[in-house]
């Protein structure tokens, strides 16, 4: 929380083209090309004799995976995050297609928000590639240089930047108003690479103008009501009265969106949040069977389990419930979960629960997506609970904390109806 008496500042810091960017640093021969990312192992380059890389083409693609994220030469075709490759390939069937490394962009991601502490330690991790900084109390900053007001507030926000870029060789966008919810659009008003600084006397020509789905909070359903309203741009949301969009939209919807088109936000940037959940899942290229694909979903389950159980270890949590999430052809999704007799983070033992929550579900279709969800969470430094244990539904495989889980028959496989 800032001091009284003095300016707030706050920064929203997004990575430009996060995962995108770090494999142009990986292959920068590709800098200035359209390239998406979001292929299979399968379209990794191809390490030729002079040492020179072939490259997967958009063009040809066949399935039915999405694009995780594009640089921006791909996104003057249209391409998008989310969009289907195939639809992709339509509009830029020259592009480069790389599987993506979620690996790399977690340790990339690391690094960069250490560079930012090493400036601004104040900071809220909103995700792998943006985080909110409080600049408030930092330094210089509401010391005015020479003739600019904001001149030191100006050089500390380059100063990450600069310090971004220097540990990562990755740019990023800021920007820097008075609160979170002005600097989460301010950061995106000069992408690529850009500084941008707006106070509230800046709303009438910077943000009024923008579409009301600018807003962070206002959604596809919100954002068709106030268009078949006759509300588009955030200025005429800032036109209406409370009364008006309370007696539409609830409330506090409604009240909320009187104060967000007129810069009004006061949350403070939260430094530490605890989890509610650890999860990991895949969607397959192919839909599979649970009978005829079951060494392939085994082996699929099995790595889900061990990841699952690296990232609590990692980040120092137990979990008392595991669960699944599984979608099928027809697109319906189901979720079983199951709680633990000990709080775990033991691959064999997430492995085991979420096979029993299997046991539930009924395979007459096949499957599109699987998943491994660890909740209900702790910390693995904490005094152990006194509060009675709810017996679990089955009962868990034990194992020394930390093992890497078994791939094999000891453990049941991808369990399938009788």
């Amino acid at each position: 929380m800032h001091s009284p008496g003095r300016a707030r500042w706050i920064a929203h810091l997004d990575m430009d083209a996060f995962y995108a960017s770090v494999e142009l640093l990986r292959y920068p021969e590709l800098r200035g090309r359209p390239v998406v990312i979001g292929g299979r192992r399968a379209h990794q380059p191809e390490e030729l004799p002079d040492g020179s890389r072939r490259f997967a083409r958009l063009r040809d693609y066949a399935g039915r995976g999405v694009v995780t994220t594009a640089t921006y030469p791909a996104r003057a075709y249209g391409v998008h995050s989310g969009m289907g490759l195939m639809k992709a390939a339509q509009l830029a069937p020259d592009a480069v297609l790389l599987p993506a490394d979620f690996d790399a962009y977690r340790r990339m991601s690391r690094q960069f928000k250490a560079a930012v502490a090493e400036v601004a330690p104040v900071i809220e991790d909103r995700g792998i590639d943006e985080i909110y900084i409080d600049l408030s109390d930092l330094p210089g900053v509401q010391d005015p240089v020479g003739h600019d007001p904001l001149g030191g507030l100006r050089a500390v926000a380059q100063e990450i930047r600069n310090n971004v870029r220097a540990a990562t060789g990755l740019t990023c966008s800021i920007g820097v108003t008075p609160n979170k919810l002005l600097s989460k659009i301010a950061s995106d008003l000069d992408k690529p690479d850009g500084l941008t600084l707006l106070t509230l006397d800046d709303l009438p020509a910077r943000i009024w103008p923008l579409p009301v789905r600018r807003i962070n909070g206002i959604g596809p359903k919100a954002g068709a009501k106030l268009e078949a309203l006759g509300i588009r741009s955030i200025g005429e949301l800032a036109q209406r009265e409370p009364a008006w969009l309370i007696e539409r939209f609830g409330r506090s919807y409604g009240q909320w969106l009187y104060e967000a088109s007129h810069g009004i936000d006061e949350r403070p940037v939260v430094t530490h949040s605890e989890p509610v959940s650890i999860s990991r899942e895949t969607t397959f290229e192919r839909d599979l069977h649970a009978v005829r694909d079951r060494a392939q979903l085994s082996a699929i389950f099995t790595r889900l389990a061990q990841q699952v159980a690296d990232d609590l270890q990692r980040k120092g949590y137990l979990s008392r419930t595991i669960g699944i999430k599984l979608r099928f052809e027809d697109f319906r999704t189901v979720t079983r979960d199951l709680t633990v007799d000990q709080p775990t983070a033991d691959a064999v033992q997430i492995r085991r629960a979420a096979g029993l929550c299997l046991k539930r579900v009924d395979f007459t279709r096949r499957l599109r997506l699987l998943g491994i969800r660890a909740g209900s969470l702790s910390r693995a430094d904490a005094p152990a609970s006194t509060a009675t244990r709810r017996p679990a539904r089955g009962k868990a495989a034990t194992a020394a904390p930390g093992n890497p889980l078994p791939t094999q028959p000891e453990l049941p496989l991808f369990d399938t109806p009788a």
